[in-house]
Formats: structure tokens, C-alpha cells, sequence
């Protein structure tokens, strides 16, 4: 059963993230065969404050 982890900076909808649940299945599914129903998705959304690159916190999903 594949466990995929995935680390996002909250504010994504909830459709966004059902598109990327349904491409990230379905790419498990292609290149590892293994059934739809075995791939598990766990997202941690992490708020932009707490998050930083070269020392300067995000502001957002798309900074």
C-alpha cells in the first residue's frame, strides 16, 4: 500500500487539493500498478509564517 506525504503552505481550496489527490492516485497507480484503493494521501498544510526560504517567511500558497 503506497503512503504518499505531502507538505503544503495552507490556503489551497478544497477542490484544488481533491484534483492533486485524484492526479497524485492516478500516477501511483500508472507508473507502480498498484490499485486505486491502496494509495494513501496524508497532507500537512503548514501556515505561511511557518515556513521560510533564505530567511524571509512565505506569505502565501503561491509566494
Amino acid at each position: 500500500m503506497p503512503i504518499i506525504q505531502i507538505t503544503l503552505i495552507a490556503g489551497r481550496s478544497d477542490e484544488q487539493k481533491q484534483a492533486m489527490y485524484a492526479a497524485v492516485t492516478e500516477a501511483v497507480h500508472t507508473t507502480l500498478g498498484a490499485p486505486k484503493e491502496a494509495v494513501r494521501i496524508m497532507v500537512n498544510e503548514i501556515p505561511p509564517q511557518h515556513f521560510a526560504v533564505a530567511g524571509v517567511a512565505k506569505k502565501g500558497p503561491s509566494s
